[in-house]
């Protein structure tokens, strides 16, 4: 699915629409929100239409008017597709809410999977999977792990993580939101296995399966982190590993939602979640994510290890007296 070129079904606005694309790609964003207000007034229900006219008018800074559109989008849009909540809440126009936006994030991924590596990877110069991969490698090393029986890597994408996790992986599960997603990553052969599914509803479906996971910008669609840790850690084995990255942020706050609609996560704040979760960190490092209009994106990168069964009952009380420092 293409959300963001659905037909209105009236010919004139949609050859309209078509001209107020070409005029913002030119530059000329106040001729292209014009020209949208008038397709609009012939399709007025249309809701792709008020979020190409929101997009218009954020970029040529009428925010007022961008929040107008997405008011309108938002009444129109009953799955939330285009995602007018998210985009009222990233200025303040709204409460953000703390999960994903599910009907946003499958339609957002569903478009971008065609080009979705050679943007990421191409454009942005984006290096996650390597970096978390080379973060595993060496904590295999320190531990003296060998290989994996099972890894689940959760937003799998194209495949960019799973083909750097094959090589030490048994069996090698990828989970996605988005079907086409799944359809590209399908035709390489990486995975053993492939589930199209939500995040926290696939890991709410097993117990202590898998001794590696991975999510590679996958929570940052996600929101708050301490609920998807806590379906995330009894989806693995004791002693498994999981690796992540995050958007990160220097304030006060666990977390906020940018104009990009990714939530960006206040480092300490990620350090607590970890220690709530009752997840060992392993390593925690800051790190350039990639590039956004020339600017780089800073996060966080995590490897983490969910306890060993014999820590578990050692640290559980269960054997009574006082532990030393």
């Amino acid at each position: 699915m293409n959300k963001a070129f659905h037909s209105s079904g009236d010919v004139i606005a949609d050859r309209r629409a078509d001209y107020a694309r070409m005029l913002a790609e030119g530059g000329d964003l106040a001729a292209a929100a014009e020209l949208m207000e008038q397709a609009l007034e012939l399709a007025p229900d249309w809701a792709a239409g008020w979020d190409l006219l929101g997009g218009f008018e954020e970029k040529r800074g009428n925010l007022a008017q961008a929040i107008s559109a997405w008011r309108r989008l938002e009444a129109l849009d009953d799955e939330g597709v285009f995602g007018a909540r998210l985009k009222l809440a990233a200025h303040n126009a709204a409460a953000a809410d703390e999960g994903t936006a599910v009907s946003y994030v499958e339609a957002l991924f569903d478009q971008y999977a065609p080009q979705f590596e050679q943007a990421l990877v191409g454009k942005l110069g984006y290096r996650v999977p390597e970096m978390l991969d080379d973060m595993v490698e060496a904590e295999m090393a320190r531990l003296g792990i060998e290989g994996f029986d099972k890894a689940v890597d959760l937003g799998c994408g194209t495949g960019l993580m799973g083909s750097l996790l094959r090589k030490k992986v048994g069996f090698l599960e990828g989970v996605d939101i988005s079907a086409a997603m799944i359809a590209e990553t399908a035709r390489k052969g990486i995975y053993d296995s492939l589930q199209k599914a939500e995040l926290v509803a696939a890991l709410n479906a097993r117990r202590a399966e898998a001794d590696l996971m991975t999510a590679a910008d996958v929570f940052i669609y996600c929101g708050a982190l301490q609920p998807v840790l806590a379906a995330l850690v009894p989806a693995l084995k004791p002693g498994g590993l999981v690796a992540f990255s995050l958007e990160a942020h220097d304030g006060p706050e666990a977390l906020f939602l940018r104009p990009s609609l990714r939530y960006a996560h206040g480092v300490a704040a990620t350090r607590d979640a970890l220690v709530v979760a009752g997840l060992e960190v392993l390593r925690f490092e800051t790190a350039t994510l990639r590039f956004d209009r020339g600017a780089p994106i800073i996060g966080i990168l995590v490897v983490a290890q969910k306890p060993p069964v014999e820590l578990t009952a050692a640290n559980d009380g269960s054997a009574g007296g006082d532990v030393a420092a």
